[in-house]
């Protein structure tokens, strides 16, 4: 599913909602007045096409226009989508509502990125009633997947639906938020943590880089693959859930937090954050910063998606829409995409391990388009690679967009044999690498010919190959 969506305010989040839907191969038509929006989104924009893609073995689609408008009512017009992200005025909300109300298509739905306001309050004086929702992402929009999806009493099913639809064709989880509530879900936790955090600078027990570290490198880990009560459920050992209740129930009488009480925001408690901040972080620039959790996020959501769990399940089933089909022209084009930050060693460039798999990911590719595809492997059947030869011939890095083109030069009986050309979209030629497979039974673990309908595909496609 593409499409046309609009971004009302450009700022952090809004260039993260354009980047996300660009990148997607929607159409993007921004409205924002700020005179810095371009370079600003530009910037988001550049950051964005850099890190998403590595998340995905399958190709991206072709990236969507991103357009500028003089006006709000402008922008909306012929988008399926609109993203409001202006500031968390309501007044100002709802004096844009009224704006585009006019414009808008007649099965547009409008999300609002607002992290505080509730649907309710929202519709309110706003004008826009049932196709209005909140739609509150995290940053950076473009790499987290989840949306918080509030509607009202007054919102009708059919944008519920269409939202969800629209919001997981683009990669995302609309986690449905069945009541209004002040903050919604993740932000309750968010500003717990916060004011506990607080406490403990201003009470002098720790610095913002130690508690930093007491995140990272314990409890965040285990948030970001399991969330908190399957986390507990774990630490519950055998017994499970029940047995950790009881045993750390009786800890939430205990004066651990001070979480019913905020200290109070003095410009001395301000600038001790501050000056603790600029300690632990002042040595990197914002998009320096920024480069870096793009990088721990794509290496994090790429491990677990190799492991199918959480984050990483949602993108893997996402990928398997982003597959095209091959173009029987030879050479086959099996690979195209963008080479991942865990891909490079200490020199900076691509493992040699690395061209094997992404050599192997071609074969798969292969395999699957004549037939030898999951089901295939399901019933037993396979291709075992037997011998590759692989030469390296120039550098390649992180980042990188790629391409293999693969010929069949042998499709005989048992025997398959593949010749890869891994190389940059101007036809400069990274690695080549010679494939020798052989059909074999997963049942016996030996050789043997494969199914009569694979086995004539490959020999179709290697009379073609040798032809050309």
């Amino acid at each position: 599913m593409t499409g046309t969506a609009a971004i009302l305010g450009g700022g952090v989040i809004g260039g993260g909602w354009a980047a996300r839907f660009a990148l997607m191969g929607w159409d993007v038509r921004v409205f924002d007045p700020d005179p810095e929006a371009k370079r600003k989104i530009a910037e988001v924009m550049a950051g964005a096409e850099r890190a998403l893609p590595m998340l995905y073995e399958a190709p991206m689609p072709k990236r969507g226009e991103i357009s500028f408008h003089a006006s709000p009512a402008e922008a909306v017009t012929g988008a399926a989508w609109v993203q409001e992200s202006v500031p968390e005025r309501l007044e100002l909300k709802h004096a844009l509502y009224h704006e585009i109300a006019g414009s808008l298509s007649m099965d547009a739905v409008v999300g609002s990125s607002t992290s505080g306001f509730t649907p309710t309050q929202l519709q309110t004086g706003g004008g826009l009633l049932d196709r209005l929702v909140v739609a509150h992402p995290f940053n950076p929009v473009y790499l987290l997947p989840l949306v918080e999806l509030v509607p009202s009493a007054s919102t009708s099913d059919q944008t519920m639906a269409r939202a969800k639809d629209i919001l997981t064709a683009v990669g995302m989880y609309p986690l449905h938020v069945r009541a209004e509530i002040d903050a919604h879900i993740a932000d309750r936790f968010l500003e717990a943590v916060w004011r506990e955090a607080l406490w403990l600078v201003k009470d002098g027990i720790a610095t913002t880089e130690e508690i930093d570290n007491a995140i990272r490198y314990g409890f965040g880990l285990r948030w970001a693959q399991m969330g908190l009560f399957e986390t507990y459920r774990v630490a519950g050992g055998e017994a499970g859930m029940k047995h950790f209740m009881a045993q750390f129930g009786p800890a939430l009488e205990w004066p651990w937090t001070k979480l019913m009480d905020v200290p109070e925001f003095t410009d001395e408690l301000v600038d001790l954050i501050a000056s603790q901040s600029d300690d632990q972080s002042g040595a990197l620039s914002i998009r320096e910063l920024e480069r870096l959790r793009d990088d721990n996020l794509v290496a994090i959501l790429r491990a677990l998606k190799q492991q199918g769990a959480a984050a990483g399940a949602l993108i893997r089933d996402h990928e398997r829409g982003l597959w095209p089909a091959l173009d029987e022209a030879a050479p086959l084009i099996t690979v195209r995409r963008v080479i991942p930050v865990d891909w490079t060693d200490m020199n900076g460039h691509m493992n040699e391990g690395r061209y094997g798999q992404i050599f192997s990911d071609a074969s798969e590719v292969l395999m699957a388009h004549v037939g030898a595809d999951e089901d295939y492997v399901a019933a037993g059947n396979s291709y075992f690679t037997a011998q590759t030869t692989i030469k390296y011939l120039a550098e390649t890095h992180a980042g990188e967009r790629v391409e293999v083109a693969t010929r069949v030069t042998l499709g005989e009986g048992r025997k398959l044999r593949l010749w890869h050309e891994m190389r940059r979209p101007d036809g400069e030629v990274l690695a080549t690498c010679d494939q020798f497979l052989l059909h074999v039974s997963l049942e016996t673990r030996r050789s043997c010919p494969p199914l009569p309908e694979v086995e004539a595909k490959v020999e179709a496609l290697a009379k073609a190959h040798t032809e050309t």
